[in-house]
């Protein structure tokens, strides 16, 4: 097993939700699932592991959990420019390496949060992700899931919700298989910066392809910042966007209780 370089985990997690409101504070077997996702970067193994919130609830729902929480602007656009933010309060070093936990991810495997850190740790690159293999057609037409491609050296190309590569040939005779030896990678949000390249990115202004496509990480490429993408060690389950997603998770950790 590679060696895991120290970092800490940095959570965002808002109150509002146009969806679920207050899904951070909505209980999973009886337990917020902000902390849930806490103990998930606590088992990971970081240095350091911080929920910035917009709401006192929050942090008051972390008390005891072992993990600290700090109280963010209540106007950030992105979970970023959140942890931008906490990394100034923080005054962390410039090398730091800052895995971004989305406060919604309570299933988020610890091999998976090590990985994109690895990853960063790795690379020249100021920004890492991770990526799967996407398993059908279907869920390549889907533009809920996020697709990828990368270079030789593993740098992300692009991020798209459209289908990604386009195999001209094979897709006009068949849309409903995968053509076999074509790399169709699903994008996994989770992310890892260098410290200071936080306060860059949040300073950065948006961009075409970010607005036409809905994906925050398109702004670090337009700009010429390269995002080094590492493949999850293993299935990383989606997070909690909706009531049915609240009531997969909490079936998925009743299994796992018996």
């Amino acid at each position: 097993m590679d060696s895991v370089p120290d970092f800490v985990v940095a959570i965002p997690a808002r109150h509002g939700s146009t969806r679920l409101p207050g899904k951070p504070l909505l209980p999973i077997a009886g337990v917020p699932m902000i902390v849930h996702v806490a103990r998930r970067a606590l088992h990971a193994g970081a240095r350091e592991v911080i929920v910035a919130t917009d709401d006192q609830r929050i942090i008051d729902a972390l008390a005891g959990s072992g993990v600290d929480a700090v109280l963010t602007r209540a106007d950030h656009a992105s979970g970023s420019d959140r942890l931008a933010e906490l990394a100034a309060l923080r005054d962390w070093d410039a090398a730091t390496i800052v895995v971004n936990l989305q406060g919604d991810e309570p299933l988020a495997p610890a091999s998976g949060i090590r990985a994109v850190a690895r990853a960063l740790a790795a690379s020249t690159c100021p920004m890492a992700t991770l990526a799967t293999p996407v398993q059908s057609a279907h869920e390549l037409f889907d533009p809920n899931c996020v697709k990828l491609v990368r270079d030789a050296a593993n740098r992300a190309l692009y991020f798209s919700r459209a289908p990604l590569p386009w195999p001209r040939d094979a897709f006009a005779a068949n849309r409903d298989e995968l053509p076999v030896g074509i790399p169709f990678l699903r994008h996994i949000g989770i992310y890892a910066y260098r410290a200071g390249f936080l306060g860059t990115l949040a300073s950065l202004p948006r961009t075409p392809l970010e607005i036409a496509e809905s994906l925050e990480q398109l702004r670090a490429l337009e700009h010429g910042h390269a995002i080094v993408v590492a493949i999850a060690p293993e299935p990383f389950p989606a997070g909690v966007d909706t009531a049915e997603d609240l009531a997969r998770v909490e079936q998925i950790l009743a299994r796992a209780r018996q």
